[in-house]
């Protein structure tokens, strides 16, 4: 099975992916990984990295194109990333489609502690980011990625701890709910 799980920055979609992966035995990935390595490899931080991304769409499509190419070889994995759902949904790939949202607020908050930043800066940082990266997907793919309707499950991670949103995908499975 494919579980793809996708999100807001700050939503959650890397712990709950990984919770995911060790209850269900199934590996790990992380679409994140790329793109923050990238950024590294140029000098950038994230923010001037995905501002660079806006006026150089060969670096999302083949970011896009090697997590594409995982998706149709590989099976029993959890993967998050911005785009992972949307790119199953689009190209018919089988996979359980998971969207995770929060407020701005919440996630802006959940970012400060990761990055050990002012909430201030993080909320800052948080819709720069947001506001590139709908930009660049609206530009090269027509979408905004925050749009969760072609998603299996939608799970509002606002007042729930990863480990209730995990036992969450779990109830919604074992009640038939399938992709």
């Amino acid at each position: 099975m494919r579980i793809a799980i996708s999100g807001g920055i700050g939503s959650g979609k890397s712990t709950v992916a990984r919770l995911l992966a060790e209850r269900t035995g199934y590996e790990y990935v992380s679409g994140g990984v790329f793109f923050r390595q990238k950024a590294r490899e140029l000098g950038m931080t994230i923010e001037e990295f995905n501002e660079y991304a806006e006026s150089h769409p060969e670096i999302d499509m083949e970011l896009d194109s090697d997590l594409l190419s995982f998706l149709r070889r590989s099976d029993d994995f959890v993967i998050e990333s911005r785009l992972v759902g949307w790119l199953c949904y689009r190209n018919g790939i089988d996979a359980l489609k998971i969207f995770l949202e929060a407020s701005r607020e919440t996630r802006a908050r959940r970012l400060a502690s990761r990055e050990r930043q002012s909430y201030q800066e993080a909320f800052s940082d948080l819709v720069r980011r947001e506001e590139s990266e709908l930009r660049r997907y609206r530009h090269l793919y027509g979408i905004d990625y925050m749009d969760s309707s072609f998603y299996d499950l939608v799970i509002d991670t606002e007042n729930l701890s990863p480990e209730e949103v995990v036992n969450e995908v779990f109830s919604r499975l074992s009640k038939g709910y399938r992709c």
